[in-house]
């Protein structure tokens, strides 16, 4: 699975490819990876942004997580929510 570059800054920043974002950028990824605009299409990166998203304070992430999930293998929702984690765990 290919995702966004991101260093994190603090548990509210990421920076990506230099540029600082709040916690609206991991929705606006999941919207990429649930849409395949500028990227592949891929449903377990955009679930694992979404959660991200949720767990950082996005209303509207669980409700996009939610949806996307009733699309999903019960093996791909599992993947995305492993995926977040370790993301967590690393940054």
């Amino acid at each position: 699975m290919k995702m966004a570059r991101f260093d994190v800054l603090s548990t509210e920043s990421a920076a990506i490819g230099g540029m600082v974002a709040g916690s609206d950028m991991y929705i606006r990824l999941g919207l990429m990876y649930s849409s395949g605009r500028s990227v592949p299409l891929d449903r377990v990166a955009a679930h694992m942004w979404f959660n991200i998203a949720a767990l950082k304070g996005e209303r509207d992430a669980a409700r996009m997580r939610r949806e996307l999930s009733e699309e999903m293998a019960p093996e791909e929702v599992a993947a995305a929510q492993r995926a977040a984690r370790e993301w967590l765990t690393t940054h």
